[in-house]
C-alpha cells in the first residue's frame, strides 16, 4: 500500500511487488486467507500474525468482519488460544512482569517509551471458564485491547497488555516443556498483595492518567483489587462491571420488548462469584431506580452450597449485601432429586435467570420448564463462556419453553428456529460496553470510572436511539459495535462531567474531544521518514 513516492523515500522500491494497493484491496486478500484456514485456532494464529505485521489492516479487517472475527480474536476461540499460548507464541507483545523480577519493575515499565492510554492486566488465574492458565492468560489482554482499538478508537500504539506472572497452580502448564512462564506455584496472598500494590504504584508513576482494566482475576482477588484501587488509579474490572453493565442492558431491553416494568422483575443468578455479585449489585441499583422498594426480595443468588442467604456464616464480603432473607428461603422445601436451582425456581418464580457459574448444563430442563410455568416469557441468560461452559444452549432453552423465552448468551450461538419462527440469539458480550467506556473516560480525562457511568452505558446499549428498541434480539447487531461505542463514549463523558470526576465541558466540547482522541484503522500518508 506504499505509494511510489513513499517507496522511494523508504528505499524499498523493487523490494516489494510493483502493484500499489488500497487497504480495501488488501482486505480482499485477507478475507481469502482467513477463509482458507481450516480451524478456528488456525484462524486465531493467522489473525495474530497479521496483527503483528500490519496492525492497521488487522483492526480494519476485524472491524468490517465482526460477526466472523469476534469469536476468533475473543471468546470462544481465545480460550483455546490461552491454553495453547506457549505453543503458538510467535512475537513479543506487551509486558510480562514476574514476581521474580519485581525489583526491576520500574525499569521494565520505563522500557515502554510511548505514551499509554489503556492497560489491560491479568494474572492468568481465571481465564474465562478455563481456570488457571498462567502466562497463557496474556492472550486475553491482547484480545481485549484489539477490541478497544477496533471499536473504541483507542490508538493501538497507546495500549499495553500486561501479564502479572506470579506463578501457576496448573500442573499441566508446569510440566509442559514449552511453557513460557515462571515454573513455580502461585505466591502466597501477602506476597501477591504486595506485588499488585507495587504494580499499581509503578504504573501510576509511569502513566498517571492511564486507564487500567483488571481482567480475569480469581474470585478471591477480583473484588478486593477493584475496591482497593478504583479510587487510587483510573481503573475498572470488566469481568465484574462490564459484565454487569451488558447484563443490565439485556434485561432492560428484554423487559422493554415485553412492555413490562423493570421494577416488577424477579431475578435469579446462578453463580455468586465476583461476576455474579457484580451483576446482582448493578441490577439491584437498576431495580431501585425503576421504583422497586423490596429489592432484597427481588434478587436471589445461588452458589455450590445453595441459596446465598443472610443466615449463612460462610459468605464472602461481596456476597453479604446481596444475601437473600433466610426467613423466606429456608421455607423452600425440595422435592426428591431436585437441585437447589430447580427448587429455587419453583418457589421464587423468577422472571429472569442468569448463569455465570462456569459449569455447563446447570440450567436443567426441569428448571427451565418450571420457570416457563411461572412466567409467559422468561428472560434467560446462560452467560458462561467459552461455548462449552454455557449453562444451557439456546436451542434447549427455546425448545423447553416452546419458543417463548428471550435468550442471550455469553458466547456466540446461531439463530434457533422453533415452530417456524427464527429467534436471534444476542450475544451478551462486553464488547458493547468497555470500548465506549474507555473512549469516554479518556476523552473526558476522567479520574474515576463510576457505577453511574456504567449504568448509563447499559441504558445506551439497551435503547441506543432513545426511542425504544427496534432491532432483532435484545441487543443491537454486533456489527454496530463501533456506533454503539461512540454513543456510549459521549454519555460516559457527560456523566463524568456531571458527577465531578472530569473537568467541565459542554456537549459540543465532549464531541470535539472524542473526535480528537478517536483513532481509525486507515493508512496515513507521510512525506518523510518517521523519527
Amino acid at each position: 500500500a506504499f505509494t511510489a513516492d513513499e517507496r522511494q523515500l523508504l528505499r524499498i522500491e523493487g523490494h516489494v511487488p510493483p502493484a500499489v494497493e488500497t487497504i480495501e484491496d488488501q482486505l480482499v486478500r485477507t478475507r481469502f486467507e482467513f477463509d482458507r484456514v481450516g480451524s478456528d485456532l488456525g484462524k486465531h494464529i493467522y489473525l495474530r500474525a497479521l496483527q503483528d505485521s500490519n496492525e492497521v489492516l488487522f483492526l480494519r479487517f476485524v472491524q468490517e468482519n465482526l460477526s466472523d472475527t469476534l469469536p476468533i480474536v475473543y471468546t470462544p476461540t481465545v480460550g483455546e488460544a490461552a491454553q495453547e499460548f506457549s505453543r503458538i507464541y510467535r512475537r513479543p507483545r506487551g509486558l510480562f512482569l514476574s514476581w521474580e523480577s519485581r525489583d526491576r519493575m520500574r525499569e521494565q515499565l520505563a522500557s515502554v517509551t510511548q505514551p499509554i492510554d489503556v492497560i489491560v492486566a491479568t494474572d492468568g488465574q481465571r481465564i474465562l471458564g478455563l481456570g488457571d492458565q498462567g502466562v497463557g492468560g496474556m492472550g486475553i489482554p491482547i484480545g481485549k485491547l484489539s477490541l478497544y482499538s477496533a471499536f473504541g478508537g483507542i490508538n493501538p500504539a497507546r495500549t499495553l497488555p500486561v501479564m502479572l506472572d506470579v506463578g501457576t497452580n496448573n500442573d499441566e502448564r508446569l510440566t509442559d516443556r514449552c511453557y513460557l512462564g515462571e515454573r513455580t506455584n502461585r505466591i502466597d496472598q501477602t506476597e501477591y498483595d504486595n506485588f499488585v500494590d507495587q504494580f499499581v504504584d509503578e504504573v501510576k508513576h509511569r502513566w498517571p492518567n492511564v486507564l487500567l482494566q483488571w481482567e480475569d482475576f480469581a474470585q478471591q482477588n477480583a473484588t478486593p483489587i477493584l475496591q482497593r484501587y478504583r479510587s487510587k488509579i483510573l481503573s475498572f474490572n470488566d469481568d465484574i462491571q462490564g459484565t454487569a453493565a451488558v447484563s443490565v442492558a439485556v434485561v432492560a431491553s428484554a423487559v422493554r420488548k415485553l412492555e413490562g416494568n423493570f421494577a416488577d422483575q424477579r431475578i435469579c443468578i446462578l453463580g455468586a462469584g465476583s461476576a455474579g455479585a457484580g451483576i446482582g449489585s448493578m441490577l439491584v441499583t437498576a431495580l431501585e431506580r425503576a421504583g422497586a422498594t423490596d429489592t432484597e426480595q427481588r434478587l436471589v443468588m445461588l452458589d455450590r452450597h445453595g441459596v446465598v442467604h443472610d443466615a449463612r456464616s460462610d459468605l464472602l464480603d461481596h456476597q453479604v449485601p446481596l444475601a437473600f432473607p433466610a426467613s423466606i428461603s429456608e421455607s423452600w422445601e425440595s422435592e426428591v432429586d431436585e437441585s437447589a436451582l430447580e427448587a429455587t425456581v419453583r418457589h421464587f418464580r423468577p422472571t429472569v435467570l442468569i448463569g455465570v457459574s462456569g459449569v455447563p448444563g446447570l440450567f436443567t430442563e426441569r428448571a427451565i420448564r418450571a420457570m416457563a410455568d411461572g412466567v409467559e416469557h422468561p428472560i434467560i441468560l446462560p452467560l458462561s463462556n467459552p461455548t462449552s461452559r454455557a449453562e444451557a444452549t439456546p436451542d434447549d432453552v427455546l425448545t423447553w419453553t416452546n419458543g417463548k423465552a428471550i435468550v442471550a448468551t455469553g458466547s456466540p450461538f446461531d439463530p434457533v428456529t422453533i415452530d417456524g419462527h427464527t429467534h436471534i440469539i444476542s450475544q451478551s458480550n462486553n464488547v458493547y460496553i468497555f470500548p465506549g467506556v474507555g473512549l469516554g473516560v479518556i476523552a473526558a480525562e476522567a479520574t474515576e470510572v463510576t457505577d453511574e457511568m456504567l449504568l448509563a452505558a447499559a441504558e445506551a446499549v439497551a435503547d441506543p436511539d432513545g426511542g425504544g428498541t427496534r432491532f432483532d434480539g435484545v441487543l443491537p447487531p454486533i456489527e454496530s459495535a463501533t456506533e454503539v461505542s461512540v454513543r456510549i463514549a459521549r454519555i460516559v463523558a457527560q456523566v463524568a462531567v456531571d458527577s465531578g470526576v472530569a473537568k467541565a465541558m459542554t456537549a459540543a466540547e465532549i464531541d470535539e474531544r472524542i473526535e480528537q482522541v478517536r483513532w481509525e484503522p486507515q493508512y496515513q500518508e507521510f512525506l518523510e521518514i518517521p523519527s
